[in-house]
């Protein structure tokens, strides 16, 4: 058993949670903080995993202040922070991550997040990314980054087979060592970004392919796309709120707002052209609920 604690955050993903802690063979210690589900996976977790310590919040306090709430308690220098969405490709996934920890100016290393194609073959998903520029965003809300590929203007994602020192890997599957918290202002999405920014203040973040992990993803907002989508954008603007000031997060809003604005456009019109195809009219009305989303308050309805 490695010398880690694992910590799931769980919401309504009961199946998925399975697949999570079944995979997890050879760590330490297991703790799942579960945000109020409603589909019985305290239960099943009771029932078919009884070593792994549970902690039942009474809401969904969110994706930071619940893995917070296990960080403060963890019996292992290292933590594994792994959704409950995500699982291990094989035995030597996690095994690669610890690895990497063995050097002591590496504070955090990320692995290669996977799907699954028609065909049965691995496709890596965005895993590793550079720093959050306004640059960035405004490329990535506009579509525009194919344009940069390859450049110094590269978009705000890396992709790469080989081990790289990176900004920031996904908080999908982060190992780290304990003793840094989440900022709990963020209540899903961005908070890795935040994270990383104060863990490279101090020491390195690594990207690790040869470690892979299944990954759903967005599967604890499936059915409510839109709003994974307005969580994903409105951390972007608390970050730089955080870190940059009033003005950047002003003008992070109006980037996400254009992105959402030429994505309705653009849904509209093949809806038109298929004659409301009502997969496109379901574009529609996504992206018409996230131009539309409050801007601030803990949770988007």
């Amino acid at each position: 058993m490695l010398p880690i604690t694992a910590i799931v955050v769980s919401f309504n993903t009961k199946g998925l949670t399975r697949r999570c802690l079944l995979s997890l063979t050879n760590v330490d210690e297991i703790i799942v903080v579960d945000n109020n589900s409603q589909d019985g996976s305290c239960e099943m977790i009771e029932e078919e995993f009884p070593s792994v310590v549970l902690i039942k919040n009474s809401d969904n306090r969110g994706f930071g202040a619940a893995n917070n709430q296990a960080l403060t308690i963890a019996k292992n220098p290292l933590a594994l922070l792994i959704n409950s969405d995500a699982a291990t490709v094989d035995s030597t996934s996690v095994q690669k991550l610890f690895s990497e920890m063995e050097s002591p100016d590496v504070l955090a290393v990320g692995a290669r997040l996977v799907s699954v194609s028609p065909t049965g073959e691995y496709v890596t998903q965005l895993s590793a990314c550079r720093e959050l520029t306004l640059w960035r965003l405004f490329c990535e809300q506009t579509g525009i980054q194919v344009l940069f590929r390859g450049s110094f203007l590269d978009s705000y994602w890396v992709s790469s087979e080989v081990r790289i020192e990176v900004d920031q890997v996904m908080g999908a599957c982060l190992l780290m060592r304990t003793g840094e918290l989440f900022d709990e202002r963020f209540f899903l999405y961005c908070e890795d970004t935040e994270l990383c920014l104060r863990l490279r203040a101090r020491g390195k973040i690594v990207y690790q392919p040869g470690a892979m992990f299944l990954h759903e993803l967005g599967a604890s907002t499936t059915g409510n796309r839109w709003r994974g989508i307005a969580f994903y954008n409105r951390g972007k603007e608390l970050y730089f709120q955080i870190h940059h000031g009033p003005f950047a997060s002003f003008m992070a809003l109006l980037i996400n707002r254009l992105g959402a604005v030429l994505r309705l456009v653009g849904a509209g019109v093949i809806s038109c052209v298929h004659f409301g195809h009502p997969h496109y009219t379901e574009k529609v009305n996504m992206f018409a609920k996230v131009l539309f989303a409050p801007i601030s308050g803990p949770k988007i309805r």
